[in-house]
């Protein structure tokens, strides 16, 4: 398993160097020309999109590992590389001058040379030296190509022998790879060997969450500099060549967000989703400049509400990082400061707070990484909060998840109905602001409607469902699609032309599918049933709008209507996930399901991803009670093989598919050790191969049935010669498997 596993890790931490090696060779090639460039710009900016989709889908794999410092060096340089190749397709489709590549190009490069060169001397630190010289390299290369902007006699041929220094380093680290596999791990080169590797890193704290947060800061530095550039004289303008970069960080923090949900950082991926929301709205706004050069219009209430948002998530943060914390702070100043401000990104208020996020990013991404695995921490408040919190008697904190553990769910996401919540009331507040019919792109509305009502909302539906949430899920989907289309429909210019019946009747088809989420909460709890419901009236003054009959102050007061209940289950989600004691409350279902009135025939309805829940349907199984409980195939219905009358109770119910007989289930081999002298050793070699799994084996009956105790059970167990037995693949079934005292159940499916 740890040949395998090292394998694993030398083949993506290969493919990574060769893509970096790849293009650097590709941008050597482009800057030792002299006179006429020898590949195409269109060329070689495809080029550079393909190597930075190669190296991030290699950080992705390599995440889940322990090399963080990789995984930073592979998505910090593919985000490069596609701010990179776009600029080079839009100088080859001459949307972009020659003479404009200066403002494009050094925003991007001042960031990214100093995030790679950060990486490098933690890479020298830590001992990575070929990792630490490649990050150093490109760094170089990238400071004198800023140089080359301003003075041309210097010429370009340092930065293109920076870029082949990567390369030689790229084949040297393959070439030691290589040689180490061919000679079956008996000779490796000095800096290519990950097996120790592998080991040290492997006590580091938090892997994947420290490449995720550095990554996330120096993509924030990206987007900062691109405004303060511009503060500083740096650039002499703000134009469509820098959207580039923004939207870069964008894309990547929203795939970010993804991969921090993934691995259980539910508000670090709340702030990167945040951040991107920013990234898109500011490429939104350079883009629209260049189609047109209108004043564009910034909805002031959307700005107070995203700070009032930042502010929470900077209380909370506070409990695992005061560092965090007081940077998320820095958000709420760029608010404030575009709310005050009409020409928003572009004034130079904002634009000196993307100068002080710039700095702070900086040093974060630092910290972050030294802290990480050197044994002599940089001092960052990590834990002084929660210490307050910990001897406290009024407030209980959560456990934090650990990846580790068994997880009882459908996969593997942390919950994110805190970023639902969020963006469906950042778009309600957005469309606060009424567009122009003349000149509807004008009021920057589109931007925060469909990212952050739209695409985060399907985005937070996904993962719902993922967790078994299917009536929170289909609520995020129908409120995610409502701002995509209703956003788009009346913020692009077309609603002026088309409001009118059809209009109406689509409108009136999401009331109706409103209403049966609005219905099924009254299973779930009363802020749900309060928020759908206030959902509705928004629906509703669409529609009156549709009509032509909305009353002067509805839509602003059901906005705020739906505003402050959605903020209500944002803070409370946020609080309960945080906090054991005291809960926030939201209110038991109106309508409770349940079974009969006696309690033995009560049939409770339990979730299957919840600790709590398995120990209740243990506690039924041991006291003779059968339960439908979900596998790695289907749903089943089980009972303990020691409770005789819940196994016969069973059987009956099984009468009605008597072609498939019940199979008898373990969590693991361990259960028939002790009768495995009893089986053939063929027969046990195999079980160890196969499960645990979905295969059944048929085994003839024999004493070893006696070592389970399924003595009295055992007539009602598979057919009179054989049955069937197996370790399902689904960590709910064998955890319930355990949590029976017997360690054995029966099934049948």
């Amino acid at each position: 398993m740890t040949e395998s596993k090292n394998t694993g890790e030398s083949l993506y931490l290969s493919i990574g160097v060769l893509a970096i090696s790849a293009g650097s060779l590709l941008l050597s090639i482009q800057y030792y020309s002299i006179g006429a460039s020898p590949i195409p710009p269109n060329a070689l900016g495809i080029l550079l999109l393909i190597l930075a989709a190669v190296l991030g889908y290699a950080g992705i794999r390599k995440l889940s590992g322990s090399a963080a410092l990789w995984v930073l060096l592979y998505w910090t340089v593919s985000a490069l590389w596609c701010g990179y190749g776009v600029n080079f397709i839009l100088r080859g489709n001459n949307v972009i001058s020659i003479l404009d590549m200066r403002n494009t190009m050094v925003p991007g490069l001042v960031a990214f040379f100093f995030g790679l060169f950060i990486i490098g001397i933690v890479g020298i630190l830590q001992k990575e030296t070929v990792l630490a010289l490649i990050s150093v390299a490109l760094s170089f290369s990238g400071i004198h190509e800023v140089v080359v902007f301003y003075d041309s006699k210097i010429g370009t041929s340092a930065v293109a022998c920076n870029y082949l220094i990567v390369v030689l380093l790229g084949l040297y680290f393959i070439g030691g790879r290589t040689l180490h596999s061919f000679s079956k791990q008996k000779v490796i080169l000095p800096g290519t060997d990950i097996t120790n590797k592998s080991s040290e890193q492997g006590a580091s704290r938090g892997s994947s969450k420290v490449a995720l947060i550095a990554t996330c800061f120096i993509l924030n530095m990206a987007a900062s500099s691109v405004f303060g550039c511009r503060l500083l004289g740096i650039t002499s303008s703000l134009f469509v060549g820098q959207v580039a970069w923004l939207w870069t960080a964008a894309v990547y923090q929203t795939v970010i967000c993804i991969l921090s949900y993934r691995n259980y950082h539910m508000l670090e991926a709340t702030h990167f989703a945040f951040f991107s929301i920013l990234r898109y709205a500011e490429g939104y706004s350079l883009l629209y400049q260049f189609l047109n050069t209108g004043q564009l219009n910034y909805p002031p209430p959307f700005f107070v509400v995203f700070a009032i948002l930042f502010i929470v998530l900077s209380l909370f943060t506070s409990i695992q990082s005061l560092t965090q914390s007081i940077y998320l702070l820095f958000y709420v100043a760029y608010c404030i400061a575009l709310a005050c401000n009409p020409q928003g990104f572009f004034h130079g208020g904002p634009q000196g707070v993307d100068i002080a996020i710039y700095i702070s990013s900086a040093i974060i991404v630092l910290i972050t990484l030294y802290n990480a695995k050197s044994p002599t921490s940089i001092p960052a408040s990590e834990v002084a909060i929660k210490k307050l919190f910990m001897n406290n008697n009024i407030f209980k904190l959560r456990k934090d998840k650990d990846g580790d553990e068994p997880y009882l769910g459908y996969s593997k996401y942390a919950d994110a109905e805190i970023l639902a919540h969020a963006c469906s009331i950042l778009a309600a507040f957005a469309m606060t602001m009424p567009g122009n019919p003349e000149e509807p792109l004008v009021t920057v509305v589109l931007p925060w409607v469909v990212v952050a009502g739209g695409l985060y909302n399907l985005i937070c539906g996904s993962v719902a469902f993922s967790r078994g949430k299917t009536l929170e899920s289909s609520a995020f989907f129908l409120y995610g699609v409502m701002w995509v289309i209703w956003g788009i429909f009346r913020y692009s210019g077309v609603y002026s032309t088309s409001r009118g019946f059809n209009t109406s009747v689509g409108m009136i088809t999401f009331i109706l599918f409103n209403s049966f989420i609005v219905f099924s909460t009254l299973f779930l709890s009363k802020a749900w049933f309060v928020y759908t419901l206030s959902f509705q009236l928004i629906l509703i003054s669409f529609l009156l709008d549709t009509l032509n009959a909305l009353p002067v102050g509805y839509d602003i007061a059901v906005t705020i209507i739906f505003g402050f209940t959605g903020f209500y289950l944002f803070l409370s989600t946020l609080h309960n996930m945080t906090f054991e004691a005291p809960l926030l409350p939201v209110g038991s279902p109106f309508i409770k399901i349940s079974g009969f009135a006696n309690d033995r025939s009560k049939c409770p309805h339990l979730t299957a991803t919840n600790t709590s829940s398995v120990q209740k349907i243990a506690e039924i199984m041991k006291n003779g009670g059968i339960c439908g409980i979900p596998t790695d195939t289907v749903y089943v219905l089980v009972a303990a093989c020691n409770q005789p009358e819940a196994v016969e109770r069973a059987y009956k119910t099984k009468r009605q598919a008597q072609d498939r007989p019940m199979s008898l289930w373990i969590s693991s081999l361990a259960q028939l050790q002790p009768a495995r002298h009893l089986l053939s050793p063929l027969l046990w070699d195999f079980m160890e191969a196969a499960w645990p799994s979905s295969i059944s084996l048929v085994i003839p009956r024999g004493p070893w049935l006696d070592v389970l105790g399924a003595l009295d059970s055992a007539k009602y167990i598979g057919t009179p010669q054989s049955i069937a037995i197996r370790i399902p693949d689904c960590t709910v079934t064998t955890h319930l498997i355990d949590m029976v005292r017997e360690s054995h159940i029966e099934i049948y499916t």
